[in-house]
């Protein structure tokens, strides 16, 4: 039985982006978006558990046998993975994620121009948004990594778990986990907002607190950078609102329209020659925004998307067509993009 450190190492090797470890199944490695089998014969039960288990701390597998599930990131000479073990089927079983040593940086990134000019903004609200696995971290992090390059800002990162690890360059850059370094995004929020930010990063808005706070820090005089789960950015403000109590509703309407700068709603989509790129619409926040932000009728927030390329907005379909054009990727994958975006 291979062990996991030896699977760490040649998931590294071989250039992979994910490990699957599965009862029953041949270990799996994703490479090129494709799952690939590394073993020949099928993983057993025990050996599954013996493979999941074997980075986590007493303490660790304590909150599995409690919450049945448990995320970890861990670092060794090879990498940095971010590992989450749960049950399946009343087996033991663990994905996990290769993480980048460093951050990329925007230019690698291949991101329109206008998402640099956001990350450089002095306060106010960027939403980075998308569905799980299209890139926001990295997004958020190449973002980070441009003020810390360029600007002279103190950056609070609050995350769970941290992916990217930053080291100071023109700024300093102090990252929290939640419940290691802080008990929770709102504390740590809370928290940052005592020790002199000019950035702060929350890895995810997840709850009312959280955004409240963050959408009253970016309103008087901070720049909040942050994820958010939706499908497209017409959405944003449905899923604003749904963490909010109904009486409560007309405040966050209100912060929202105050304090956003833009969104990046993100789709990954396979290369053409390998690997990924990422498909972007960006939304940017001028007054006919805050007007329907303050208001009923997001889903005019898309017409405004498609009228607003002067300003710098870009459409999801724009963007598309710009991959065709570079032959970035092929139009059987642009088809099946903007077949969501019609």
């Amino acid at each position: 039985m291979p062990s996991l450190r030896n699977i760490l190492e040649k998931a590294v090797s071989m250039r992979a982006t994910d490990i699957h470890v599965c009862a029953d199944a041949p270990l799996l490695f994703r490479m090129g978006g494709s799952l690939v089998p590394i073993t020949k014969e099928p993983l057993s039960a025990e050996e599954a558990r013996a493979i999941s288990l074997e980075a986590l701390s007493d303490d660790d597998r304590h909150d599995l046998e409690t919450h049945l599930d448990h995320d970890l990131v861990v670092a060794n000479p090879h990498g940095r993975f971010r590992i989450n073990v749960g049950y399946f089927q009343g087996k033991v079983g663990a994905v996990i994620r290769v993480l980048p040593k460093h951050p990329r940086v925007l230019a690698e990134l291949k991101l329109p121009e206008v998402v640099q000019q956001l990350a450089r903004k002095p306060k106010g609200i960027v939403l980075v948004t998308g569905s799980t696995s299209q890139g926001k971290t990295t997004t958020l992090a190449a973002m980070v990594d441009d003020v810390n390059a360029n600007l002279q800002r103190h950056i609070i990162t609050i995350e769970d778990p941290i992916e990217y690890v930053h080291t100071n360059k023109l700024s300093i850059v102090r990252q929290r986990e939640a419940g290691k370094d802080t008990r929770s995004f709102q504390e740590g929020l809370r928290a940052a907002l005592r020790q002199d930010p000019n950035v702060i990063l929350i890895g995810e808005m997840r709850d009312y607190e959280t955004i409240k706070i963050a959408l009253t820090a970016a309103e008087t005089g901070v720049l909040v950078l942050s994820t958010l789960h939706v499908i497209s950015v017409d959405k944003i403000l449905e899923r604003l609102l749904s963490y909010a109590p109904p009486s409560d509703e007309g405040n966050m309407r209100y912060l929202l329209a105050d304090s956003l700068l833009g969104v990046i709603h993100q789709e990954l989509l396979p290369a053409a020659g390998g690997g990924k790129r990422i498909a972007c619409e960006v939304l940017l926040a001028n007054d006919a925004v805050r007007n329907i932000l303050r208001k009923r009728g997001a889903y005019q927030l898309k017409d405004v998307v498609t009228t607003g390329r002067q300003q710098g907005m870009v459409s999801m379909k724009q963007s598309i067509e710009g991959l065709l054009q570079e032959r970035a990727i092929t139009p059987d994958v642009a088809q099946s993009v903007l077949a969501q975006y019609s």
